[in-house]
């Protein structure tokens, strides 16, 4: 039973610190009374990209500091944190009003396919692809990226039984628009 327990507590630790790096300013007091009052406290002032930090604070980051967009349309709002690092693992977690997304939906979809696009038309502009050269495919693009998509609907419409993938076409479109909008400013002017 104490396992069992000890499994239980360590979820609900993982969803209470989800929550506060979600909630930028958030602070979450978890305070166990039995044996040895195990106390945990989370907040973290700088949200997502505190989250992306932690992902990746035992990986190789590559670039100083995580890249961070938020945008906002009539159909909620958006926030996406991202970082590369030197590893050859894709790390993308996505969330839609504070809910993991286990199973993607629109919202990653939309990241996904931005990513990609983005990225190329970038390297293309910058000579880095050459005319004969083929485009980046979405694997190459997100080969040791690590990345927190959240997404704030309205009225979000989540498919399945688990409730575990977002199931808006606007959300597809807000956060494409976004990536598009954001990270080519971010490249113009970060060309290193």
């Amino acid at each position: 039973i104490e396992l069992l327990v000890g499994r239980i507590g360590n979820r609900i630790e993982q969803r209470l610190r989800e929550t506060a790096y979600l909630t930028r300013g958030l602070r979450i007091t978890l305070t166990d009374e039995r044996g040895e009052g195990h106390k945990a406290d989370f907040h973290f002032e700088g949200g997502i990209e505190d989250f992306v930090t932690y992902l990746n604070e035992n990986k190789d980051p590559i670039g100083r500091k995580v890249v961070f967009f938020e945008g906002e349309s009539d159909e909620g709002q958006v926030e996406i944190a991202m970082q590369w690092n030197g590893s050859y693992q894709e790390s993308v977690f996505s969330f839609a009003n504070n809910i993991n997304t286990h199973e993607g939906g629109t919202h990653l979809e939309g990241f996904k396919n931005a990513l990609t696009r983005t990225i190329n038309e970038y390297a293309r502009r910058q000579g880095i692809l050459k005319e004969k050269d083929e485009n980046l495919t979405g694997d190459d693009v997100r080969e040791g990226l690590t990345a927190v998509i959240s997404v704030k609907l309205r009225e979000p419409q989540f498919e399945g039984q688990t409730k575990t993938k977002l199931g808006n076409t606007e959300a597809k479109t807000v956060v494409q628009s976004v990536v598009f909008e954001q990270l080519r400013a971010w490249l113009e002017s970060n060309p290193a």
